[in-house]
């Protein structure tokens, strides 16, 4: 548990800081140089009984997917982390899914959002299921804020590939794809991803058995928003 920090140094131009290296913190990361200098992604353990645990293959895949497809070194393993741990401050990621229950305490919804606010970038992705509880959490969040639909043709979705906005990988409800978003400014610092999915499209193969298109199509997504969070 820990206080506001100064905005980290990953953003606006330094993302060339990542692929040369920077300091993170060592309790939560590997003491190895060659991984401490590398990009993390982190993955956050929140409470309210569900299951942020899921798609276990998904952030290696994205992560190797990312480091073949744009040269940046990336740690493959994702690093657990608690809603007000201050080693959220060391990814320039922080992404969270699940198909249950989300609950912050004020504790950590208090340094939750002091940590968006000065720099971080929390990516949500609905497995389905924990929309409702999310959309109320949000709320505590950003009590002065609400959350607002990115159009497609928004800098994100080419930030790395040129997409036509959000795909849909999974049915779910049959509701279109949504990317919901928190601004801070001009800078989102929360991304909602709503009835798509890609956490499913970066699984293994085996695991949901999507077409290579949608597999593409969610790594491509999850691609620019790394892209997207390093620059901005």
């Amino acid at each position: 548990m820990g206080s506001a920090q100064s905005p980290p140094a990953w953003r606006g131009v330094v993302a060339l800081f990542w692929v040369l290296g920077c300091a993170l913190a060592p309790s939560a990361f590997a003491e190895e140089p060659a991984q401490e200098s590398a990009l993390h992604i982190g993955r956050l353990h929140y409470d309210g009984g569900g299951d942020w645990y899921s798609n276990p293959s998904s952030l290696p895949n994205w992560m190797r997917a990312f480091q073949q497809r744009t040269g940046i070194v990336t740690v493959h393993e994702e690093v657990v982390l608690r809603p007000d741990d201050d080693a959220l401050y060391g990814c320039p990621v922080v992404y969270m899914n699940g198909h249950g229950l989300v609950k912050f305490s004020e504790e950590e919804a208090k340094y939750l959002r002091e940590w968006m606010l000065h720099g971080g970038f929390l990516w949500a992705d609905d497995n389905y299921g924990m929309d409702r509880s999310f959309r109320q959490e949000v709320k505590r969040l950003f009590p002065d804020r609400e959350l607002e639909l990115l159009p497609n043709d928004h800098v994100l979705f080419r930030s790395f590939y040129t997409l036509p906005g959000l795909p849909k990988i999974h049915e779910h409800d049959g509701k279109p794809p949504e990317a919901l978003v928190i601004r801070d400014g001009n800078r989102i610092v929360l991304l909602y991803t709503y009835e798509s999915d890609i956490g499913d499209g970066l699984e293994d193969p085996d695991v949901h058995k999507d077409t290579p298109e949608r597999r593409e199509a969610a790594m491509r997504m999850a691609v620019d928003v790394m892209i997207y969070a390093l620059t901005h």
